[in-house]
C-alpha cells in the first residue's frame, strides 16, 4: 500500500473511532461531572441519575478497552473470505495468453471515472458524513464547555396548555377529598384543571414556589408557572396557577415564593390569594417531579 493510501486510511480510522467511543467518552465524562455536582437533574429526574451514571461509567470503560485495539481494527469483522482464486489465462485467437485480471482491470477501466453516477455518490456520501461528523461533535463539545441550564421561561410560556391535567386526576381530586398538604404547583394545577368540586378547595393554606408569567388575556394578575417532568426535559409540561398579584409587580421569569390561600369564585374557578409574596434566586433543582 502507497504511504499516501496508509494516511488515508489512518485518517479514517481515527474519524470513525472519534464519531464512536470518541464521543460517547465525552457524553460520559460529562454526564458523571453533572451527576456528581448535582446538576444532572436539570437535564433528567432524580430517580434516572444513578441509571444514567451507571450508564456512562459501562461507556467510558468500554471507550478505554477499544483504545487497546489497533486502529482500524474495528472494520475487521472477523469473516475469512478464504484464498484469492488465481487468474484463469486466456487464449486469443492470435495465440497469445491474458490472464482474467487483466480483462477485469480492462473491463473497468473508466466505469469510476470522475463524472461517472458512482464516483458522484460517493462524494456525497463523504460530504454528508463529515458534514455529519462535525455536526455531531459540535453538540458534543458544547454539552463540554458550556455551563447547564434549567429550560427557558419563553418554553414554559409556550407549553402553557398543552395538557390540562398533569397527573389525570384522581377521583379524590376531581370530588375534593384529597390531601393537598403537599401540592406543589403541578398537583394544584391538576386540581385547577379537573376539580368538580372546588368549593372544598376553597381556603386551603398553600406554599409554593414557582416563576411569574403573564396571567390570561384580559387578567390583572399573574400566573406562578413551574415546569413538571416525568423522567427528562424532553417530557416537561408547564404547570400554571392564577394569582392575585400585579402583573406589574414582578418582572416575568422572576422566581417567588408565594404563601396563600386558595380562592374558589362563585363560577367555580380557583385561584391564589396571597398573603405573602417574596422574590428569591432561581432554586438548584427548578422543576418539580
Amino acid at each position: 500500500m502507497a504511504p499516501s493510501d496508509q494516511t488515508a486510511t489512518r485518517i479514517r480510522a481515527l474519524g470513525t473511532r472519534w464519531l464512536g467511543v470518541g464521543l460517547a467518552a465525552v457524553i460520559s465524562v460529562v454526564t458523571l461531572g453533572l451527576g456528581l455536582t448535582g446538576r444532572l437533574n436539570l437535564y433528567i429526574s432524580p430517580e434516572s441519575v444513578w441509571f444514567a451514571c451507571t450508564a456512562a461509567v459501562v461507556t467510558l470503560a468500554g471507550a478505554i478497552w477499544s483504545c487497546t485495539l489497533p486502529l482500524g481494527e474495528e472494520g475487521d469483522h472477523g469473516h475469512d473470505h478464504g484464498p484469492v482464486p488465481a487468474p484463469v489465462a486466456h487464449v486469443d485467437h492470435d495465440g497469445s495468453d491474458h490472464d482474467s485480471a487483466d480483462h477485469d482491470s480492462a473491463g473497468h477501466d473508466g466505469a469510476g471515472h470522475d463524472g461517472s453516477p458512482a464516483s458522484s455518490r460517493r462524494t456525497l456520501a463523504g460530504v454528508a458524513a463529515v458534514a455529519g461528523g462535525v455536526i455531531a461533535s459540535g453538540v458534543v463539545v458544547a454539552g463540554l464547555v458550556l455551563p447547564p441550564a434549567s429550560l427557558s421561561v419563553e418554553l414554559a410560556m409556550s407549553r402553557a396548555g398543552e395538557q390540562s391535567a398533569l397527573f389525570a386526576g384522581a377521583d379524590s381530586v376531581a370530588l375534593g377529598v384529597a390531601d393537598t398538604s403537599t401540592f406543589g404547583v403541578g398537583d394544584w394545577a391538576s386540581v385547577f384543571t379537573a376539580a368538580t368540586n372546588t368549593a372544598a378547595y376553597d381556603g386551603a393554606a398553600v406554599k409554593l414556589t414557582g416563576f411569574v408569567t403573564p396571567g390570561a388575556s384580559g387578567d390583572d394578575g399573574v400566573n406562578l408557572t413551574r415546569l413538571v417532568i416525568t423522567h427528562c426535559v424532553i417530557d416537561a409540561q408547564t404547570a400554571v396557577l392564577p394569582v392575585d398579584v400585579k402583573s406589574d409587580e414582578y418582572a416575568t421569569g422572576q422566581w417567588v415564593e408565594i404563601t396563600g390561600t386558595v380562592r374558589a369564585d362563585a363560577d367555580g374557578k380557583l385561584r391564589i390569594e396571597p398573603t405573602d409574596v417574596v422574590a428569591i434566586d432561581e432554586p438548584g433543582d427548578p422543576y418539580e417531579y
